[in-house]
């Protein structure tokens, strides 16, 4: 053989691994760049959209039983809790506001959408991170069905007990094939009806601005994933999903409360947020919350009853209270639980916070008497 030939033949082998090599990488293209409203759909156990390129992977076994076991914990948990604080909600909760603020949220964008669903802009702040796009295309089949059952057990607890454990959501979602917060927050999206338009990464400046991932900010600052959706109204709607720090030090310098400052005052939910609010670590969040929310709606784990003025707040209890849980032994609240017994309050049949059997929780609703004065 010449060395021109040979030299041919080197070539056109080489060419051909490379073209094969592309070729693998292909054919998982088309899955990975599948709108993330499919992903959300395809993670959720909802068939994607029609010609979508993960229909091909809706065949598979796994996750045929991936969307049986789903469809059973949803038509679960929309009897027995859902169903039932949309009820309520619309009953108790008039006049709310278009912005909602769920501090030490993690990715339960479920119960947000419950108890405030008209709202146009969800603010989300938790420690866990959002995580990358979720990818069913780099996915390798083998290894499909690990990663959906993995996603199951990450949502078993609030499934069953409404709140997610902190520990464990943290060893889970970082774990996971599917990692991070957003694949949850995908479900949770999908299995509410909503359409994911728009999926975006940022970090937050220190003056609230939102900035390019990865724009050089110093260490601290507060990433952020940004959802545009739209529900059954076609209303289009925004989430932010925040990772920060919400004790005193974090908040100074992570650009967040700069960023909440510029939207403008709303309502906020609090709930299984390991009574966090009663601590001098949390002083500046809670004094944030007081002075910016038009209405909290809380268990007993969220502002201590002590820190709302009579002249400034209208309080409205809801449920039992029957004390935290063994594992917060010192955050008993005197005033929480004479306030529960002088007010007579209308019972829930449904379950929320730690204690989430439904004849053993408690909500309280404070509404700022100026903001409510002024809407009449």
């Amino acid at each position: 053989m010449s060395t021109r030939l040979a030299g041919i033949v080197r070539w056109t082998v080489l060419f051909a691994a490379t073209f094969m090599l592309l070729a693998g990488v292909v054919r998982v293209t088309p899955a990975e760049s599948a709108t993330p409203n499919d992903v959300a759909r395809f993670l959720a156990g909802l068939p994607p959209s029609e010609g979508s390129p993960l229909s091909a992977h809706t065949r598979e076994r796994a996750w045929q039983s991936h969307a049986a076991a789903m469809e059973s914990a949803w038509a679960n948990i929309e009897t027995r809790q859902l169903s039932r604080i949309r009820t309520w909600s619309a009953n108790e909760l008039a006049r709310p506001s278009d912005v909602l603020y769920y501090f030490f949220s993690g990715p339960d964008f479920l119960y947000a959408d419950a108890f405030f669903p008209s709202a146009t802009t969800y603010v989300m702040a938790a420690l866990e991170p959002s995580g990358p796009l979720p990818a069913i295309g780099r996915t390798r089949r083998e290894t499909l069905g690990y990663g959906l059952a993995q996603l199951r057990s990450s949502l078993n607890s609030v499934l069953n007990f409404s709140f997610f454990r902190t520990r464990e959501m943290r060893t889970t979602l970082s774990a996971n094939t599917f990692s991070g917060t957003l694949p949850i927050l995908y479900i949770f999206l999908a299995r509410t009806g909503k359409t994911i338009d728009e999926v975006t990464f940022h970090d937050i400046n220190e003056d609230g601005t939102l900035v390019a991932e990865g724009d050089g900010l110093p260490k601290g600052a507060a990433s952020v994933a940004k959802i545009l959706f739209k529900g059954g109204d076609g209303k289009q709607r925004t989430l932010y999903y925040v990772r920060t720090d919400l004790s005193n030090g974090g908040w100074r310098k992570s650009g967040f409360k700069a960023f909440c400052e510029k939207l403008e005052p709303g309502d906020a939910l609090i709930k299984s947020a390991s009574y966090l609010l009663h601590s001098n670590a949390f002083t500046e969040v809670r004094t944030h919350l007081l002075e910016r929310s038009k209405r909290l709606l809380q268990d007993d784990s969220g502002i201590p009853v002590s820190f709302f003025k009579t002249e400034e707040w209208q309080l409205r209890p809801y449920g039992r209270y029957l004390g935290p849980i063994s594992v917060f032994p010192s955050n008993y609240q005197q005033r929480l639980a004479e306030l529960f017994r002088r007010s007579k309050p209308p019972t829930i049949d449904f379950g929320i916070g730690y204690r989430f059997r439904p004849n053993e929780s408690n909500i309280l609703i404070a509404d700022k008497v100026a903001v409510r004065a002024a809407e009449r």
